[in-house]
């Protein structure tokens, strides 16, 4: 079967569930690719009537809202041993580098480092869970919470969607590449967040090291 013919028989239910769950995965803490499904997804939207952009773009945020909801509830009752922890089972995400670089946005933006962590990568897992880690406000949290995962997830799907209803002749027949350019996006966002990481845990020991001299 070409992959066209299989994508047409995809429920568009499952695909709004998939969507949706894995989001909220993500924004709970668990280092999930929620932009690549939803990227992914949009692009299906755009080339496959019985998927509704509208549906899929609220279900993103939904997802993104309760996620991040419930991470944030988790961080503050596990408190600084959940990021150890997390640490421990996840070093390639939740790392002291990373956490390094999660704080100092917090520092800079805070109330809105939920918001403009939807846009980051990396930052997107740890932005409900340090939220309550760190004991911001829930109110600030919410409003930060809600904007920022009704302007990401449905904006995202806005932009992919028409995208795709533009080159859509294109997107029908090689398909195939589109997801391909979707994921490899992705993957692009991580290392850029990576290097990032890695630059804010430097400063950190450079910051931490004239205290330890004078210590001496």
């Amino acid at each position: 079967m070409h992959i066209q013919e299989w994508l047409e028989t995809v429920p568009a239910v499952s695909v709004y569930l998939l969507v949706g769950v894995v989001i909220g995965l993500e924004s709970l803490g668990i280092p999930l690719p929620g932009e690549i499904v939803l990227v992914s997804a949009a692009i299906l939207a755009a080339t496959q009537d019985h998927i509704n952009p509208y549906v899929l773009g609220a279900c993103a945020s939904a997802g993104a809202i309760i996620g991040d909801s419930i991470g944030y509830l988790i961080g503050r009752k596990g408190g600084q041993p959940l990021l150890h922890w997390a640490g421990r089972k996840f070093p390639k995400h939740f790392g002291p580098d990373h956490v390094a670089m999660a704080e100092a946005k917090f520092d800079k933006w805070g109330m809105w480092a939920v918001f403009f962590g939807r846009f980051i990568a990396l930052l997107r897992i740890f932005a409900g869970p340090l939220a309550g880690v760190l004991k911001m406000p829930y109110w600030k949290f919410l409003i930060a919470n809600v904007l920022g995962g009704i302007v990401w997830a449905g904006g995202t799907t806005a932009l992919i969607y028409t995208v795709g209803m533009v080159a859509e002749p294109w997107l029908k027949r090689f398909s195939t590449w589109g997801l391909a350019a979707a994921v490899l996006f992705g993957i692009g966002s991580f290392f850029v967040m990576k290097r990032r990481a890695k630059k804010a845990a430097e400063a950190r020991e450079a910051a931490e090291a004239p205290v330890t001299a004078a210590v001496d």
